[in-house]
């Protein structure tokens, strides 16, 4: 849930600090787990919405940080096939065979934010469909990979960028990964395109999201009218997967690591 503008240094977290953003985001992880066998054809994605929300407040002790954030009303985004992003769980939207669907989750502990998404896919999901959830799964690990003090943002855009384009998507260009800590959405801004040697140095101790969204068609989006739900303009099919992670001495760590693992997909 990146909508920008901003505009400061991004702060340097010490070992205190990680340690907290460590436990939130595997917090949020968390949450992504426990729906898993979920989501599932005839199912609303309110009824998710709220299996998430009694998860965060009663068995993990922490705050849904996205309900009435800006506006807005839920606990979690499900972003359902042309949705790119910010889909608002909704009673009458029953998943049915063959969708992709994002679930992107926020929560507070103890002043901390843990936010994380992923793709799930529902019955039996077409080829094409399936190819571009594992793409932009791909995309979202090689700018991950790219992450090291040293390296610049436009390291880390221009690695999602080419693996979306070696399979022929686009990349969303209106949304990007942002810094996390205390605050939700804090500099630095994380484009998934770019050039490399461009932008922003990494440090250590910096902490900010890697969220691709790819497009099946051309990347441009439009926000409908409920000011949040995002779509394909082309009403394309649209993916998503969201990491936190840090910067350390050598590279990088995973902040929002799958308690579950990562089944067929490669670790970050």
């Amino acid at each position: 849930m990146a909508k920008r503008p901003l505009r400061r240094l991004p702060p340097l977290h010490d070992k205190l600090d990680i340690a907290k953003s460590r436990e939130a985001g595997q917090l949020a992880a968390r949450v992504l787990s426990m729906l898993t066998p979920h989501v599932q054809a005839g199912v609303s994605t309110e009824h998710l919405d709220k299996l998430c929300h009694d998860f965060i407040v009663d068995e993990l002790k922490c705050i849904p940080a996205n309900i009435g954030y800006h506006g807005f009303p839920k606990t979690v985004c499900t972003s359902v096939n042309e949705v790119v992003c910010h889909g608002i769980p909704a009673a009458k939207e029953i998943l049915k065979d063959g969708d992709i669907v994002n679930v992107d989750v926020a929560l507070i502990k103890d002043g901390w934010f843990g936010d994380t998404s992923r793709m799930y896919t529902v019955g039996n999901v077409p080829a094409k469909a399936k190819k571009l959830v594992d793409t932009t799964y791909e995309a979202m690990v090689a700018g991950i990979r790219a992450v090291k003090p040293g390296a610049t943002l436009g390291d880390v855009g221009h690695a999602i960028q080419t693996v979306a384009h070696r399979d022929g998507f686009s990349v969303v260009r209106d949304y990007c990964g942002h810094g996390i800590g205390q605050i939700y959405h804090d500099e630095p801004q994380v484009l998934h395109y770019g050039y490399p040697g461009q932008g922003m140095t990494l440090q250590e101790g910096m902490i900010f999201t890697i969220e691709p969204m790819l497009n099946m068609g051309k990347h441009d989006t439009k926000e409908l009218d409920d000011g949040w739900t995002v779509i394909t303009k082309d009403k394309s099919l649209s993916a998503q997967w969201e990491h936190m992670v840090v910067v350390t001495a050598t590279g990088y760590e995973v902040l929002t690591t799958w308690p579950d693992g990562t089944g067929t997909y490669p670790a970050p």
